[in-house]
């Protein structure tokens, strides 16, 4: 257990363990008044509704409820033992550690040991152990769980103190707590109930006087709340604040490595660099430099933060950490959303946050497209960042130290710009690097110093390590340059040039079918680049019939569409419920709340696209997300049969995967002929096989000779057109239509014979 010492002054209470002479906790009772003893109560009482509790008045006893629910949980035994009580503990009060727990039960135990000296009953042991547990979990539950740590938590009572609350005090207080006692009418009452004065100690002030009338915690507090108040959203203003670029010499990488020393010797402000580097100033040398200068930076022993583009938005449990409620204006949202900036290990850069905050969203509170929601949505934001980020930029920070936060990309969120805003008004260097040109960034702030070289490069990820530098060759470069100049907006595209796109069905009519069919996506009508991303334009139809009723004809108009990358099937179904798929079993724990759960899925061991490239992999993802999201088939989100999809997918032909591999967005896509000549109906599983395939980019053609209702069975909505041609037919037997092998040439022998037949 801890120790009761003497202070040798006030602001001892406020030394972390770690900082005291031993293992040593303090219990005070203050009877008198001094300007400093008021202005050590409002420091106490800020730490004490930081990270402590509070008395004003007495502890209640516990109530029939309390009772009833300790009874509920905990039983009514009694053993006058530690191990009894630390078992007791550990269920009752499961936050504490064990080392907190052995304290607080040694502690219970000493106390109940002086009652059995003191001549009390088995029965009134029990009573004053149950009051102690209850008091425990409804008074003091907020800090069982840090008594003892670093941090020493604190305990504020106001009034005169019974001889059970002592006896609580007490036992906190040798487990790890400070306390402290506000006795405004002196000592007489205290002395009734510890009359050895062995439980605390009294702060004795030379000038002391009796505590101004009135004087109590509840008017403390209202006079804490009216300085807020009167503060307005600033709260107490920082005593430092930032002399931004006023320094630099426009050396860019040179002004952030100068010393912090050499910027300024003014104890008023920090020195910080805020700039925005577009372009490289050498195409060979660039990315080698940006490492060597992040080196430099972290050999120089300051914090430093390197984020690539876009900076991940925060996650649910990140925004949930954020405490907020409703509000009725802008200034009550903006001054409640700033008590959520807390750095107790300096309270002036925790004033220099605020300020901080309170500006920058003030500046966008400015745009004259902003509301209160959404606003207090960009606030959030800015929170969780800082929270995030908090920790690495400002560890052990002390004025005049700068750290830095090295940002490479393109800014074009709202969001993310407001929290570089919020950071170049903190001590930070924040640097924006921007080596692409063709690519804008949308952060403006009047304080932004912008260097700009003429060379573009597209760099992808900021060098941390030896094994990030990557340089290229001159001729590499020149290469890139070329690339630039021939595939962009000019209908020429490189060889896999995008990794994602959009499949846009064509309404077509049936002649036009043959026409498009061997036609490259890009030549087709419709088609379109648009952020990175390719429009795709396919054919999805059903043509019913036979022309005419010749059969002979038919089968060869079929035969012409088919191509090296036509997958066929000749006869319905295709797939059925019962074929053999080990995804079945795995399925359900690949969906959660309506999205895939996409790591989880690719780090499965029976996950079957491992070797596929990746941009083929999210590809395919991204559509069976769409699939299922749109409702594509009946059933999805009714009978479970999204896990069906998701099986199916996951499972996919080897040949259709391969035709998938070998896709190029911008060329020729796969096809699927889909041949139905007799009554059997099409499965559920070809229908999910077939809207699929649609989505991720082929072309598909259902063959009905019969102009039976197949596939749109199970379509929620009309997915593909239906031409009708001709007369319908029955029980038409399918010929061979495999297309010859690649790269076999008809000899001209065969060319003379069928001309002339």
């Amino acid at each position: 257990m801890f120790e009761h010492k003497r202070i040798q002054q006030l602001e001892d209470f406020f030394l972390e363990l770690s900082q005291r002479r031993s293992r040593e906790v303090y219990f005070y009772r203050i009877n008198c008044y001094t300007e400093e003893i008021g202005k050590f109560i409002r420091n106490y009482y800020e730490a004490a509704r930081m990270a402590g509790v509070i008395i004003e008045g007495k502890i209640s006893n516990p109530d029939e409820k309390n009772l009833s629910y300790y009874s509920e949980i905990m039983g009514m035994g009694f053993q006058m033992s530690p191990g009894f009580f630390s078992e007791s503990l550990k269920r009752w009060l499961p936050r504490m550690n064990s080392r907190q727990r052995e304290n607080v039960s040694s502690s219970m135990y000493d106390a109940l040991e002086r009652m059995v000296k003191a001549g009390k009953n088995e029965n009134m042991l029990k009573n004053a152990y149950i009051k102690f547990m209850c008091w425990l979990y409804y008074r003091f539950e907020r800090i069982v769980n840090s008594l003892g740590e670093e941090k020493i938590p604190k305990i504020l009572y106001e009034g005169n103190v019974s001889s059970y609350e002592l006896m609580i005090l007490s036992i906190l207080s040798n487990a790890g707590c400070d306390v402290v006692l506000l006795q405004y009418h002196g000592d007489q009452e205290y002395q009734k109930v510890d009359p050895g004065l062995v439980f605390s100690y009294e702060w004795k002030a030379a000038d002391g006087k009796s505590f101004p009338k009135q004087y109590s915690l509840k008017k403390l507090r209202e006079e804490i709340q009216a300085a807020w108040k009167k503060e307005r959203l600033y709260g107490q203003k920082p005593e430092v604040s930032g002399c931004t670029n006023a320094w630099i010499e426009g050396k860019g990488l040179e002004d952030v490595q100068t010393a912090i020393a050499a910027r300024g010797n003014d104890p008023k402000f920090f020195y910080n660099c805020y700039c925005r580097i577009s372009g490289v100033w050498d195409k060979l040398t660039y990315v080698n430099d940006l490492f060597l200068f992040q080196q430099e930076i972290k050999n120089s022993k300051r914090n430093v933060v390197i984020a690539d583009g876009p900076i991940p938005k925060p996650t649910m449990e990140e925004i949930g950490a954020i405490r907020r409620r409703n509000y009725n204006s802008q200034d009550q949202m903006i001054q409640d959303l700033s008590m959520n900036i807390q750095y107790a290990a300096s309270p002036q850069l925790q004033r220099v946050m605020v300020k901080a905050f309170v500006d920058v969203m003030l500046m966008e509170a400015k745009k004259s497209d902003e509301n209160l929601n959404r606003l207090t949505n960009k606030g959030v934001y800015l929170l969780c960042w800082l929270k995030r980020y908090q920790s690495q930029l400002f560890l052990n920070w002390r004025m005049p130290e700068v750290g830095c936060f090295l940002y490479l990309g393109c800014c074009q969120d709202d969001s993310e710009a407001m929290f570089f805003r919020f950071l170049a008004r903190l001590p930070i260097d924040v640097v924006v690097f921007n080596p692409n040109l063709n690519r804008q960034c949308s952060l403006e702030d009047g304080l932004l110093y912008e260097i700009h070289y003429p060379d573009s490069l597209e760099v992808s990820q900021y060098p941390r390590e030896n094994g990030d530098v990557q340089m290229g060759t001159a001729a590499y470069h020149a290469e890139r340059e070329l690339d630039t100049l021939m595939y962009q907006d000019s209908g020429i595209y490189r060889n896999r040039q995008y990794a994602k796109a959009n499949a846009v069905t064509l309404k077509t009519m049936y002649e036009e079918i043959r026409l498009l069919w061997k036609e490259e996506l890009k030549y087709r009508p419709n088609f379109s680049t648009v952020d990175d991303a390719v429009n795709m334009p396919v054919i999805f139809a059903k043509v019913s019939g036979v022309k005419e009723g010749q059969v002979s004809p038919y089968w060869a108009s079929v035969k012409e569409l088919i191509t090296e990358d036509t997958f066929i099937i000749r006869s319905a179904p295709f797939l059925q419920p019962t074929t053999a798929n080990p995804m079945k079993t795995y399925a359900a724990e690949f969906f959660k709340n309506g999205r895939l759960l996409r790591e989880k899925i690719k780090a499965h061991p029976q996950y079957p696209y491992g070797y596929l490239r990746e941009e083929v992999q999210e590809h395919m993802l991204d559509k069976l997300q769409l699939l299922i999201q749109q409702k594509m088939i009946r059933g999805t989100f009714e009978n479970g049969t999204e896990y069906g999809i998701i099986a199916l997918v996951l499972h996919l032909p080897k040949e259709i995967v391969r035709l998938l591999q070998r896709f190029d967005f911008t060329k020729k896509n796969p096809k699927l002929i889909y041949i139905h000549t007799t009554e059997t109906m099409i499965s559920l599983e070809d229908s999910i096989l077939t809207a699929y395939l649609n989505l991720v980019g082929f072309d598909i053609l259902f063959l009905v000779p019969t102009g039976y209702r197949n596939v749109e069975k199970y379509f929620n909505k009309e997915l593909m057109e239906e031409h009708q041609i001709g007369d319908y037919m029955y029980d038409l037997q399918v010929p061979n239509l495999a297309h010859p092998p690649a790269g076999t040439r008809q000899r001209w022998r065969d060319k003379i014979l069928k001309r002339g037949t």
